[in-house]
C-alpha cells in the first residue's frame, strides 16, 4: 500500500500518468472516494500516461467512456447507479475485461465482488479544498483496510 498527498488537480494528474507508466497494462483499476475527490482527474492522468490524447470526462451518464490510442484501449465506468447483477452485465463490463482493455472504474465499491483478484484500488480523500490524499493498494490491502466486503 502506498500514500500520496496530493495539493492540486494537476498534480493528481502527474501522479496516475506515473503509475500508468509503471503498471503492466492492461490492467483494472477500481476507484473509491466520494463525489468530487478527483476520480475523474485521476483517470485523466491516467489515460495520458498510457500515451492517449484524449479529452476524458466522467461517463456518469454513458456508464463508459473509451479512449484509443497509442496502440491502447481504456475504458473508464462510473458504476455508481450499479445495483444488481443485471445493472453489471449490461454495461459491458464482462466483455470490456476479456477485451484486453486497460479499465478505471469509478464507484468500484458498487461491483467490489466482480473485480479480478489482480486489480488496483485507488482510494482518493479529500482532505481540504485542493489537496487530497491518494492511496494505492492491491486488492488483498484493500479487502483488509476498507469496509467493503459482506
Amino acid at each position: 500500500m502506498k500514500q500520496y498527498i496530493s495539493n492540486s488537480y494537476e498534480e493528481t494528474q502527474a501522479l496516475a500518468a506515473s503509475l500508468a507508466q509503471r503498471l503492466p497494462l492492461p490492467a483494472v483499476i477500481g476507484y473509491i472516494g466520494d463525489l468530487g475527490a478527483g476520480k475523474t482527474a485521476f483517470t485523466a492522468g491516467f489515460v495520458k500516461g498510457m500515451g492517449i490524447d484524449a479529452q476524458v470526462s466522467s461517463p456518469t451518464f454513458a456508464l463508459c467512456n473509451e479512449y484509443i490510442g497509442n496502440g491502447c484501449r481504456a475504458c473508464h465506468y462510473d458504476m455508481y447507479r450499479v445495483e444488481t447483477w443485471d445493472d453489471l452485465v449490461t454495461t459491458g463490463y464482462f466483455d470490456a475485461l476479456d477485451s484486453g482493455a486497460t479499465l478505471l472504474v469509478e464507484w468500484s465499491e458498487n461491483i467490489y465482488h466482480a473485480l479480478p483478484e489482480d486489480a488496483l484500488i485507488v482510494r482518493i480523500q479529500k482532505t481540504g479544498e485542493n489537496t487530497r490524499q491518494i492511496t494505492v493498494m492491491n486488492k488483498e490491502e484493500a479487502n483488509r483496510e476498507l469496509d467493503i466486503i459482506d
